[in-house]
């Protein structure tokens, strides 16, 4: 299968060829399509936040847990909250993703599971656009796109990376099909996932 290299080289270039195109063909400001691409870049290392503590596990984490905050600052100044609480909301924010979160993942995430699926790269898509605060939606559907696309670009590779070409023909591996999938093998991960999926979606 593919390593973190390999992810992290095709997410950004398909980031970079988003962006540009974005720019160039649906004029969309050139910050905003900066800020597409590089999340596309780090968007194709999430499927593997279910791998156990490495580079992947390790840097998104520290990623998110940075940039959230930051992209929540416009929405949390806009009901009026003093400089003080804002400072504490935005640390508490960032010790949640940092500690929290990573070992929930730890404990709970299974590899090739449905953090490697399509519902997976809709929750991946539907909580940038909730963070991301701008008075044009076409910006909100660009970046939460640019995501998407980058978690979709790591699922298409790990399937890629399971068909081997041999002197017969091409070799199917086993791990052919558990990434671009709709559904787990287990049944609570199913529904937690679909279940995320529609309350993201209806706010």
């Amino acid at each position: 299968m593919p390593g973190f290299r390999e992810h992290i080289t095709g997410s950004t270039i398909v980031g970079i060829g988003y962006g540009t195109a974005a720019w160039y063909v649906g004029e969309i400001p050139p910050l905003t399509c900066l800020l597409g691409a590089g999340l596309c870049s780090v968007a194709g290392m999430l499927p593997d936040l279910d791998s156990g503590p490495g580079i992947p596990l390790k840097e998104s984490v520290a990623f998110a847990a940075a940039v959230v905050p930051v992209m929540l600052l416009p929405r949390l100044q806009q009901i009026s909250m003093p400089s003080e609480a804002l400072i504490l909301v935005c640390a508490a924010i960032y010790l949640t993703i940092r500690f929290g979160v990573t070992f929930l993942l730890k404990k709970f995430a299974v590899h090739r599971g449905m953090f490697h699926s399509v519902p997976s790269a809709a929750i991946a898509g539907l909580s940038a656009f909730l963070i991301f605060s701008s008075e044009e939606p076409m910006r909100r559907y660009f970046v939460a796109s640019a995501v998407v696309l980058g978690f979709l670009t790591h699922l298409i590779l790990d399937e890629i990376w399971s068909v081997k070409l041999g002197m017969f023909g091409p070799k199917i591996k086993k791990s052919f099909g558990t990434a671009v999938k709709f559904m787990g093998n287990e049944a609570w991960a199913n529904i937690v996932t679909y279940l995320l999926v529609i309350i993201l979606g209806a706010l």
